[in-house]
């Protein structure tokens, strides 16, 4: 679809010690500012993207030449290992699917839907087969008996449902749980289901009869899943009691009871000999047992977060675990040391399955994606830039000479755009950072945090020169006063004033009955101007902390506040599909701008005030006379998206998916000085780097915006995202093909004579 820019981005982003970039790669034209990069390649082989939502599970056919992935975007999809594309979507579900499993020849695959349905589908053909209804609440698993003719599906109505597969048809209930049954599973030979269940009990149930054999009971808290050994001798069932506990499935009893986790027991699997159990534990642990003695034979450390589950290699000789700290481990069983890190996803792995031959590991992820690791390697991924979370938010100083990064990781880092090296780690919030923003002069940064504080630091040193404390909840966002003196601070339903100089609070400005939006500044600094969910703007003295307006009038909640540029209006947007302009001498409306058939969103004047743009989730852009009240251009966007900056005459405006051409009879006389920002558009996506609308560099999934910012004197790009990583690409317009220059679309506009320029899809 995209071959060259493609090819762009294989040299770009492929490691510093690859043979490919070391061959090819010399450089290319139009970037005048390289990503860093990992040094040598991951032991990743294919990230199978195409999933809209979090994957649920992940699982190879019995041939290893499919692997099937269930998502919360209602869909299976079925996936080619040796090319790594889709070939099939299996569409029906209408909820999340959380399970899918392949019969044992293959030919079938079975998903379980909070939809309250089990699906059968022919894998030739990718066509549904069977719909098995009857479950009255969200089905959690399905699994095929070992002969593939019985389909055991699991719900959180009590009940295990046995399903003929050839018929599609119910052939029997299994009632008797009291509460949520999370998992079923089959025995060796098909003659038992076992079933775990949140009414801490295991049962066993005869598949021909329907009737309950067993209640396997002992745990004194949910039980979250159940495994039979390879010879049906044993049951091993895993807890919130922190305990995995082992069955004798001929007699029910209790064989042992493995105690040595520390958190929740998400699950447990046996060793193809039977001997040994690996249980995956939310104490970020993975533990191995001997099931003849029942003692802790290992425990496997290393993994940062919770371990939601395990697996063994078919030879019993390795297992991989999954986590939500973005891993698949893989660990050695003889020494039960760690022999392999398979980092790249940027989220949560939700589970890990090996292919039959032992070689393959996929990994199901938060992050949208499945992906493909080889085992032989063992590589450990190199982790690019040094935040350790999901980077919140990126912006650049005010000359570009810099980029602070916020980060869940309670940091703020600075980087250095002329060598893309950090030059700066802003430590002391306790909690994620959610915004930083820098002082009209560069010199300082205020960031906020959900520590319930604002920190401002020096970008000169790197120190933290002020604590604005006081705040009892999240703290939003932070903006300065024009003259930097001054900076407020968004929390909860109150906005508070600093003294950036001294770091001590000026005043509390409160009054508002519901969450505040934002606050921003009138061009002279006197006063503040709040927008709220409780439908009203309001005006406060910055010398005295004094509220000194309410403006009502809106019905639904402000999204946000712009004074004009001589500070006598202050206009607010609204979800009641209306911008209102308001007199800040008088206090009293001046005018409503009607005709948004959605929620304004954001809004900003001309520079001579005379114009005013908005923009809504009807997904237009409409143009006002800021005089007569009236529409003069609605611009169709396709797209919703934020307003910025008119550009100095008035002709365009700058949102945050490229430049809006305008054709306005009001436009400025006096300055015909366009900055050359205005005349080219770069915009990042999920997926790629666009200039004026056209994709130009492919971004992989290690390098997926989190957040973005753009600075237009220096064409650079930041991009920050989930794994923690912040890169910067500098892009040369005067390199780049003429193609590349040239608006793309062209659309008429429903007032007036204007057309729509430059704007990203």
């Amino acid at each position: 679809m995209a071959p060259l820019q493609v090819y762009y981005s294989g040299l770009l982003f492929a490691p510093q010690s690859s043979l490919i970039r070391g061959g090819y790669f010399n450089n290319i034209p139009w970037v005048t500012m390289e990503p860093k990069v990992a040094d040598g390649w991951s032991s990743l082989i294919q990230t199978l993207e195409g999933h809209t939502s979090a994957v649920n599970s992940a699982v190879f056919s019995a041939d290893g030449k499919l692997v099937a992935s269930a998502s919360d975007d209602h869909t299976v999809r079925l996936w080619d290992t040796s090319t790594g594309k889709q070939c099939g979507v299996l569409e029906g579900h209408t909820y999340y699917v959380k399970s899918a499993v392949f019969s044992p020849d293959g030919k079938l695959v079975a998903s379980a839907s909070y939809d309250k349905t089990v699906r059968l589908w022919n894998t030739s053909t990718g066509k549904q087969c069977g719909v098995l209804e009857g479950h009255t609440g969200y089905v959690f698993s399905a699994v095929f008996s070992p002969n593939g003719k019985l389909v055991a599906s699991a719900s959180d109505d009590h009940t295990v449902r046995l399903w003929d597969t050839s018929a599609g048809k119910q052939s029997g209930v299994l009632e008797g749980h009291t509460s949520w049954v999370t998992s079923a599973v089959f025995s060796p030979d098909g003659k038992l289901v076992a079933s775990a269940s949140m009414d801490k009990t295991v049962r066993l149930w005869d598949t021909l009869t329907g009737k309950q054999c067993e209640v396997l009971e002992g745990h004194t808290n949910y039980v979250y899943s159940a495994v039979f050994s390879l010879d049906g001798n044993l049951v091993a069932s895993a807890s919130k009691d922190e305990t995995v506990r082992l069955w004798n499935t001929s007699t029910g009893k209790q064989y042992g009871v493995l105690e040595g986790h520390t958190d929740m027991v998400e699950s447990v699997v046996f060793s193809p000999d039977g001997k040994l159990v690996a249980s995956a534990s939310q104490d970020k642990t993975v533990r191995l047992w001997d099931t003849s003695t029942g003692k802790q034979y290992g425990v496997l450390e290393g993994h940062t977060d919770v371990v939601t589950s395990a697996v063994f290699s078919p030879d019993g000789n390795l297992v991989a675990s999954a986590s939500w700290d973005e891993t698949v481990r893989l660990w050695d069983t003889s020494t039960g040391k760690q022999c392999g890190v398979l980092g790249g996803h940027t989220r949560g792995v939700t589970s890990v399955v090996f292919l039959p031959g032992g070689n393959l590991v996929a990994s199901a992820s938060w992050d949208k994606t499945v992906r493909l690791w080889d085992t032989l390697t063992q590589k450990q991924y190199g982790v690019l830039g040094g935040h350790t979370r999901t980077v919140t938010s990126a912006v650049f100083s005010p000359d570009g000479k810099l980029v602070a990064s916020a980060s869940k990781d309670k940091t703020v880092r600075l980087w250095d755009t002329s060598i893309g090296k950090q030059c700066g780690v802003l430590e002391g919030h306790t909690d994620c950072v959610y915004s930083a923003v820098f002082s009209p002069n560069g010199k300082l940064v205020a960031s906020a945090s959900s520590d319930e504080a604002i920190r401002l630091w020096d970008t000169s040193t790197g120190k933290q020169c002020g604590v604005l404390g006081g705040h009892t909840n999240y703290v939003i966002s932070a903006v300065f006063s024009p003259n930097g003196m001054l900076a407020a601070s968004v929390s909860s339903n109150t906005v508070r004033l600093w003294n950036t100089s001294t770091g001590k609070q000026c005043a509390v400005l409160e009054g508002h009955t519901h969450d505040v939006s934002l606050a921003a500044f009138s061009p002279d600094g006197k006063l503040v101007a709040s927008a709220s969910r409780d439908e009203t703007v309001r005006l406060w003295d910055t010398s005295t902390g004094k509220q000194c307006g309410v403006l009502e009038g809106h019905t639904g909640g402000v999204t946000s506040t712009v004074f004009s540029p001589n500070g006598k209006l202050v206009a607010s947007t609204s979800f009641d599909k209306t911008v209102r302009l308001w007199d800040t001498l008088t206090r009293k409306l001046y005018g409503v701008l009607e005709g948004h058939t959605g929620a304004v969103t954001s809004a900003v004047f001309s520079p001579d005030g005379k114009l005013f743009a908005s923009a809504s989730w009807d997904r237009t852009v409409r143009l006002w006379d800021t005089t007569k009240k009236t529409t003069i251009e609605v611009i169709k966007t396709h797209v919703t998206i934020e307003i910025t900056k008119f550009s100095n005459d008035g002709t365009l405006l700058h949102t945050n998916r490229g430049i809006l051409q305008l054709n306005s009879p009001l436009h400025s006389s006096g300055n015909q000085e366009l900055a050359h920002t205005f005349t080219h558009s770069l915009y990042v996506t999920d997926q790629w780097i666009t200039c004026n609308m056209k994709k130009l560099l492919w971004l992989p999934v290690e390098y997926r915006p989190s957040c973005a910012a753009v600075n237009d004197t220096a064409n650079l790009i930041a991009i920050g995202s989930d794994s923690g990583t912040v890169i910067l690409i500098s892009i040369d317009f005067t390199a780049l093909p003429a193609a590349y220059l040239q608006p793309s679309i062209k659309a008429p506009v429903v007032v007036g004579k204007g057309f729509l320029g430059l704007v990203g899809c």
